[in-house]
C-alpha cells in the first residue's frame, strides 16, 4: 500500500520484437491487480532507453530481438542498474542461452508457450528477491557439460559452419588463418562431443549456441 491507502503496483517493462506477443503479455499482466505495464519495447536499444527513462521494477525480456541480443540488453540495463529485475521470456530452451541470460543477470527464465500463471508467479517471486526457474529450465542448465562452452571466437566459427561455409570462407570472413581456423574447429568438435561438423552445428542448435 502506498502511504494514501492505494495499492502500490510493480511495473513492468515489456520487450519483445512481435506486437502482438507484447499486447497478450500485458492483457495477462494487467488482469492482476497489483501489476502495471508502463513500457513496451520491440528492440535491444529502444529496452535500454525506455528502462532508464521509466526505472521499471521488472523487465520482461526476449532473447531474440532484431538489434541485438536479448542477453545484450539485459547486461546494459545492468550497467545502468545493477539490482534491476529482469525475467527472460523466450522460445530458446538451449542450455546456453539460459546460462548466459543468467550470466547477464537475468534471475527468471520463461519458455514462452508456459501457463499463464508460470509468468506472473514469476515476475512475483523475482519481484520478491528470488530466482525462478521452471523445472524444464533447471533441468537443461544441469545437463550442462563442464568444459563445454566456447569462447566468443569459436561461436563465431560455429555460426559460419551453420552457414555451410568452408574452413575458407570462414578465414576470409574472420581475417584469420585457414589452419587457425582448423585448429577452432578441432576444438568445438572436442568441447561438443562429436565427430563432424554437421553432427557440430545438430548440437550447436540443439544448445542454443547457434540459432536459425
Amino acid at each position: 500500500m502506498s502511504a494514501d491507502g492505494e495499492l502500490k503496483k510493480i511495473r513492468v517493462l515489456i520487450v519483445d520484437d512481435h506486437p502482438i506477443m507484447r499486447v497478450g503479455v500485458a492483457a495477462i499482466l494487467a488482469a492482476q491487480p497489483d501489476l502495471e505495464v508502463v513500457a513496451q519495447a520491440g528492440t535491444a536499444a529502444e529496452a535500454v532507453r525506455l528502462f532508464a527513462a521509466e526505472r521499471p521494477d521488472l523487465t520482461l525480456m526476449d532473447l531474440r530481438l532484431p538489434d541485438k541480443s536479448g542477453v545484450e540488453a539485459i547486461r546494459a540495463i545492468r550497467a545502468i542498474s545493477p539490482k534491476a529485475r529482469i525475467v527472460a521470456l523466450t522460445t530458446y530452451e538451449g542450455d546456453e542461452d539460459i546460462h548466459q541470460a543468467l550470466e547477464a543477470g537475468a534471475q527468471g527464465y520463461l519458455i514462452k508457450g508456459m501457463p499463464h500463471d508460470a509468468l506472473v508467479k514469476a515476475l512475483y517471486r523475482v519481484h520478491a528477491g528470488h530466482r525462478f526457474l521452471p523445472q524444464v529450465v533447471s533441468q537443461a542448465l544441469s545437463s550442462r557439460v563442464p568444459g563445454s562452452h566456447l569462447s566468443q571466437r569459436e561461436q563465431e566459427v560455429l555460426q559460419l559452419l551453420f552457414a555451410g561455409k568452408s574452413n575458407r570462407e570462414i578465414a576470409e570472413e574472420l581475417a584469420i588463418k585457414e589452419a587457425t581456423v582448423k585448429s577452432h574447429v578441432s576444438v568445438i568438435l572436442m568441447r561438443l562431443n562429436v565427430s563432424d561438423r554437421t553432427q557440430a552445428v545438430v548440437e550447436g542448435l540443439k544448445r542454443g549456441l547457434v540459432h536459425l
